[in-house]
């Protein structure tokens, strides 16, 4: 239609629930994020301090180790220290090495062994060639100080964690002193009795010198993913890790000698050891998550409670009273706040004095209808009682042309009457079925035709599609109809057939365009020309034409004749009358009875 335009599609939006979320999380993101860092740094400084405590705990655990290990290679550059006079005199220098292994119970051998890889001095007087002795080549050929562990061929049927430190004289190498301790003993020394820690001692190149449980599987209490000399280049430190038992311990490496011996400290994690997220640290990081799951919770349950239930129930009326149904009056919203209850109350009141409107518009068309119907009543029983007078009249006239007119006339009046009939039946006074009224027309002209003998009957045939007009244009369509008919009956003869027959339509032909057809058969002579009507009081007097064309331009409309051969036609178009769709309210009961005044549930 003119002037409509189509609405544009809305834009889904978030509800208030959602907005009320996306607003509190922009709130609470400062304060999630100074108590993330807060805690980050907590549990940094909390790690940190940790790690102090447990190197601080391997170093106290390691101590006799330690002691032992130093106390060794003391000896062991003391020793190398007088090394020059030692080669002077083997009686003296095996008694120098012997006291220092009688002093320290823990040596069980110190000699002095040259460049040449012999034993020139021996604590145990066990002056040997060591050149042949393959394993030994990477303590004694080296002229760093070593430190490794020796199998047991050595010394008895113990192994032994062997110390060599060089000595040099004047830039000449001359050999290394040799300290051997049994690693019993080294082993020993790693005992703490404490439950929660694994001790190992390791060089600088990842060789394990001694464990507190120095048996084949003593290497399970190394880190699982780190080597021990990776571990050695990374000096002091904790870490949490996974010994290769696939068990979670705290490990701690702590130098003995710097640069050259180091103790590995496995420890079984503690809960508030630091170096894993125990409980508190995973509650301190997640605090911040579950305080903004919180304020979401309490605030949607308090918008909830005070404002979301509350529009919807006020939604749900406005949709009710939208549809039809009235009975808002015990409606009520629960303990609402004053600024919703301030709507509700609007509303509610807004309602019954539409409601008010309508009881008294209703009664008032009421009585508008009920005047409309008595008015066309009255008008149908006056023109039925003009009819019957003209009957009476017709019966009483003495010639053919006074009742030949004066029937034409009770014929129109007829057709006026059954056009008010009509309109006091109609449940719609704004329309009339047209195809209805024309029916009930139509049937009461369709008469015997006159004939020759005056035998002949009319076949009648209708084709009507359903159509409302306005009743402005029912009365000019229905004469027309009527005058039509009349000329019909009048002019109707027998086609080549023998058939006498009137047809007449009402059939839409467009969109907005209907169109009345009268068609005929008509009676031809010799020469192919229509017999005219061997009454004489048929004659012609043109006004049934003339009547047609007023009616046609009444109805605003396009009039065609056509005589064919066998027929007449008559056709009639015209555009229906568009109701405005106030006026259409004001008569139509429909729209005013079809509304119920029922509650609702609510």
């Amino acid at each position: 239609m003119k002037g409509d335009k189509t609405p544009a599609a809305r834009i889904p939006r978030l509800g208030l629930a959602p907005k009320l979320a996306l607003v509190l999380t922009v709130a609470i993101l400062p304060l999630g994020l100074i108590s993330l860092y807060q805690t980050s740094s907590v549990i940094a400084e909390r790690r940190a301090v940790s790690e102090a405590a447990l190197l601080e705990q391997t170093q106290l655990a390691s101590a006799r180790a330690q002691e032992l290990v130093r106390s060794a290679i003391s000896a062991a550059e003391a020793l190398a220290s007088a090394a020059i006079v030692l080669d002077e005199n083997v009686a003296t220098c095996d008694t120098v090495f012997t006291e220092t292994v009688r002093r320290t119970p823990d040596f069980v051998f110190a000699g002095f062994v040259n460049a040449e890889r012999a034993v020139i001095c021996a604590s145990n007087g066990d002056h040997r060639d060591l050149s042949d002795i393959g394993g030994l080549s990477t303590e004694f050929e080296s002229r760093s100080p070593e430190l490794s562990v020796l199998p047991q061929s050595f010394f008895g049927n113990s192994a032994t964690l062997s110390i060599t430190t060089p000595v040099i004289s004047e830039g000449e190498y001359l050999g290394k002193i040799w300290i051997a301790i049994p690693v019993d003993i080294a082993n020993a020394a790693l005992k703490t009795g404490i439950g929660q820690v694994e001790l190992a001692l390791f060089d600088s190149g990842g060789e394990v010198l001694a464990t507190e449980h120095f048996g084949d599987d003593r290497r399970n209490l190394l880190p699982r993913d780190l080597s021990l000399a990776d571990l050695a280049r990374g000096g002091r430190q904790s870490f949490p890790g996974t010994n290769r038992s696939d068990q979670p311990r705290d490990y701690a490496v702590v130098p003995i000698v710097q640069g050259r011996v180091f103790a590995l400290g496995s420890w079984k994690p503690q809960a508030n050891s630091g170096l894993f997220m125990g409980a508190e640290e995973t509650i301190a990081i997640f605090f911040p998550v579950v305080m903004w799951i919180v304020a979401l919770l309490v605030a949607y349950i308090g918008i909830h409670r005070l404002v979301i239930r509350h529009v919807r129930r006020l939604r749900h009326w406005m949709y009710l009273y939208s549809a039809g149904h009235g009975g808002l009056n015990n409606a009520r919203l629960d303990n609402a706040p004053p600024e919703i209850e301030v709507v509700a109350q609007a509303f509610l009141s807004m309602t019954h004095r539409i409601a008010r409107h309508e009881d008294r518009r209703r009664e008032d068309v009421d009585q508008i209808s009920t005047l409309f119907r008595e008015v066309h009543h009255r008008v149908k029983n006056n023109l039925q009682l003009i009819s019957s007078m003209m009957n009476m009249q017709i019966r009483n006239a003495s010639g053919n042309e006074t009742k030949r007119v004066l029937r034409r006339v009770q014929d129109r009046v007829m057709a006026l009457a059954s056009i008010h009939r009509h309109l006091y039946m109609s449940r719609k006074l704004a329309q009339i079925e047209a195809d209805s009224l024309l029916e009930d027309i139509i049937r009461q002209m369709i008469v015997v035709g006159p004939g020759k003998d005056g035998k002949e009957r009319i076949e009648f045939a209708t084709a009507f599609d359903h159509i409302t007009i306005d009743p402005e244009q029912s009365v000019p369509l229905t004469l027309l109809a009527t005058e039509a008919a009349m000329n019909a009956v009048k002019y109707c003869g027998p086609d080549e057939d023998g058939r006498t027959w009137i047809d007449v339509a009402l059939k839409r032909t467009g969109e907005t365009e209907i169109t009345l057809s009268v068609v005929n058969s008509l009676a031809l002579d010799a020469e192919g020309k229509p017999i005219p009507p061997s009454d004489a009081d048929y004659d012609s007097t043109g006004l049934g034409s003339k009547l047609i064309e007023s009616f046609a331009s009444q109805l605003g409309g396009t009039l065609e004749v056509e005589q064919r051969a066998d027929r007449f036609e008559l056709h009639v178009t015209f555009t229906p009358m568009e109701v405005d769709a106030e006026e259409k309210s004001r008569f139509d009961e429909d729209v005013y009875f079809s509304r119920e005044n029922t509650g609702a549930g609510l």
